[in-house]
């Protein structure tokens, strides 16, 4: 049983358990990103590839941070979630969309169980073969090309899609900060600012890898307010279409350097559930071998063997029964919370 706090702290959060692990998480994530620069600018390469993992790391959790946020689990009062969503996703580097347009189109992924962006990327590349022929070079050369367009989108499309222009002015500020940090990166480390570029495409690698394997849901390109039908995609057909990729079932602490987003099932189960609480729910909801598990081992295979044909794959692909089911989930690309707006 949760034990209450005094009736102050009860503003900011629902529990004793709750601040304990939300305001350590915050903590870690804050200090370490800020730390990693200094691990970047020095002069040992030890210390630098540590800076690497660390920067990477800490921007993992913190876009995390922001779905978390996004589901109203950090803080018991709406606007706190608000103000760490927007801090997280400058941290996580996705800061040109503002926090309630990366909530809305989400909160939307889980009403309309389907996978929506604003942008699409496949439409591009149908209208611009050389496009989807670079992108399929670079992801080959395992290079995060198609996320790094997904990013770019939403910074470039508010300068020539007049819907767009009424976010120009954020993002022009979101520029103009993040471009005087790395000014100043570059000023006291040029490499610091190649290391940190390494650390941002290996923490694109992680959260593709979580997103593309998670659904084999539908894919829509929408306008952000249009609607869709969801005849045909109840409960039943969300969990049948939902899976889980963690990192351990046998060791679930290993679950916590991705904040428990790969119990992606027991998330669906029960979006109002905060990230801690999560492998709890798993067990309780679908067991400690629940089908939906895919095999890390498999993922990482499938990950590696399918990279080029994800780029334009024509949809998901979907697991078999038995051994190496996962060889046929190719996964999705252009899913990130962060970047279908």
């Amino acid at each position: 049983m949760s034990v209450l706090l005094p009736a102050a702290s009860r503003a900011w959060f629902r529990d004793r358990e709750d601040a304990l692990a939300n305001s350590l998480i915050l903590l870690t994530t804050a200090v370490g990103w800020v730390g990693s620069f200094g691990l970047l600018a020095a002069h040992s390469v030890l210390f630098n590839l540590l800076g690497i993992v660390l920067c990477a790391h800490t921007m993992v959790l913190a876009a995390y941070l922001v779905h978390e946020a996004a589901h109203q689990t950090l803080f018991a009062i709406p606007r706190a979630n608000y103000w760490i969503g927007e801090s997280m996703s400058f941290v996580a580097g996705a800061p040109y969309a503002s926090f309630e347009r990366i909530r809305h189109l989400h909160i939307r992924h889980h009403l309309d169980r389907a996978d929506l962006s604003c942008f699409d990327f496949k439409g591009l590349m149908r209208r611009r073969p050389p496009v989807r022929r670079g992108l399929q070079i670079l992801e080959w050369a395992y290079i995060p090309a198609t996320e790094i367009l997904m990013h770019l989108q939403v910074v470039f499309r508010p300068f020539w899609i007049r819907s767009q222009r009424r976010y120009l002015p954020r993002v022009v500020l979101m520029l103009a900060a993040r471009g005087s940090l790395l000014v100043g990166l570059w000023i006291i480390s040029p490499r610091a600012v190649l290391l940190y570029a390494l650390a941002r495409a290996l923490q694109l690698h992680v959260l593709n890898f979580f997103d593309a394997f998670h659904h084999t849901f539908e894919q829509y390109f929408i306008e952000p307010e249009q609607r869709l039908s969801i005849e045909g995609r109840d409960r039943a057909y969300e969990q049948r279409n939902t899976y889980s990729n963690v990192l351990s079932s046998r060791h679930p602490w290993l679950n916590l350097l991705v904040l428990n987003f790969g119990y992606h099932n027991a998330h669906h189960f029960q979006p109002s559930v905060p990230w801690w609480r999560l492998p709890a729910l798993h067990r309780r909801s679908f067991g400690a071998e629940a089908s939906a598990v895919m095999p890390l081992s498999e993922l990482l295979s499938t990950w590696h063997r399918n990279r080029v044909r994800r780029v334009f794959a024509a949809d998901y692909g979907a697991p078999r029964e038995g051994a190496r089911r996962a060889d046929s989930f190719v996964g999705a690309h252009g899913v990130s919370f962060l970047t279908v707006v």
